[in-house]
């Protein structure tokens, strides 16, 4: 039964049926910072009421912090959705990343192997050196593709390097464009 076979198991909605899937990665969860701060302000919010008047109990604070944390994994949850669903798919025949923004806002780039050039990583700063963060930049035939926040940008960037080169795609080349001119000039007789 083809249904059994590892390689026709489908790992993502737009997958080939002859496509195999080599490599899954996400950004670092450092994007979801932002999510996180705005999130614990939810909690603290919640038991001012009861820090400015303690004389309304204990059940007022644990209600406040109760509601506070409820708010804050609200205010959270659009962060890790976006963080969750954004990931890199490497397979046997190309790149493609899948952006999500909130819950209504999904981009899709759609990369052949063979058009990738080259593959590097860049680690600046004392953030992203403490926390294992980087980019990672592809040089393709069409442009430039920047992926920021990636954990480990070099174990990324050299298991990027070994599949293009498992694939048969030599990085260090570049093909031998010729350039023909579409004004000749007639001769003259």
């Amino acid at each position: 039964m083809a249904g059994d076979n590892p390689k026709h198991q489908k790992y993502f909605e737009d997958q080939f049926d002859d496509e195999e899937v080599l490599y899954v990665f996400h950004k670092h969860p450092i994007v979801m910072r932002a999510g996180l701060v705005l999130g614990l302000l939810g909690p603290l919010i919640g038991v001012i009421p009861s820090a400015i008047k303690p004389s309304l109990g204990f059940s007022w604070f644990f209600g406040g912090l109760g509601i506070g944390i409820i708010v804050g994994l609200i205010i959270f949850f659009p962060y890790w959705l976006g963080w969750h669903f954004s990931v890199f798919i490497v397979t046997d025949q190309r790149f493609i990343q899948i952006s999500q923004k909130g819950f209504f806002h999904r981009s899709v780039a759609d990369l052949s192997l063979a058009q990738i050039q080259s593959v590097n990583y860049q680690v600046s700063g004392i953030q992203e050196t403490l926390l294992g963060f980087g980019t990672i930049n592809m040089k393709t035939y069409v442009g430039e593709l920047d992926i920021k926040d990636v954990s480990h940008p070099a174990k990324v960037q050299k298991r990027l390097l070994s599949i293009l080169r498992k694939e048969g795609i030599d990085t260090k080349e570049y093909p031998i464009v010729e350039i023909v001119n579409e004004k000749e000039e007639p001769e003259e007789v």
